[in-house]
């Protein structure tokens, strides 16, 4: 119903908690256990100890805990996950990550500070930036990898 990428992040045994359809605007805090989608539009924090899914059409202004998160829409905040954030093709990061891994697709646009490694936890606002803006393509991608 939600395509592959809900089923990539949880393992397919529809595990997925709560929903925050398209349409649907939402402020305030998010303090939940399980998998949160969001289709919808968010303002505020989200704690999520496992993972967060921003859908193609979600927008988030929230700063964010999560394990995981697969970002496809846009997010502006600082986003810290212990294990793994994935920005797929066409997202628009706002923000300072702090992670252990970080996957990004071609076509992302990502604004902010990286911080990688096992110390991810650490506050995000303690990363160094990567650049002022920043559209990752294959191009640039070779030009960091030099």
């Amino acid at each position: 119903m939600f395509g592959k990428e809900a089923d990539a992040v949880t393992g397919g045994e529809g595990n997925l908690n709560s929903i925050l359809g398209p349409g649907c605007k939402v402020k305030g805090n998010i303090d939940l256990k399980g998998t949160l989608r969001i289709d919808g539009d968010f303002d505020g924090e989200i704690k999520c100890p496992e993972t967060l899914i921003i859908g193609k059409s979600g927008v988030v202004k929230a700063d964010v805990n999560v394990k995981n998160a697969v970002i496809g829409g846009k997010l502006v905040g600082n986003i810290t996950a212990t294990n793994k954030i994935e920005l797929q093709t066409g997202s628009h990061v706002e923000g300072d990550i702090a992670t252990a891994r970080l996957v990004i697709d071609e076509g992302v646009f990502f604004e902010g500070a990286c911080k990688m490694g096992t110390q991810a936890g650490a506050p995000a606002s303690t990363a160094k930036p990567v650049s002022e803006k920043q559209t990752w393509n294959k191009e640039t991608q070779k030009q960091a990898l030099k």
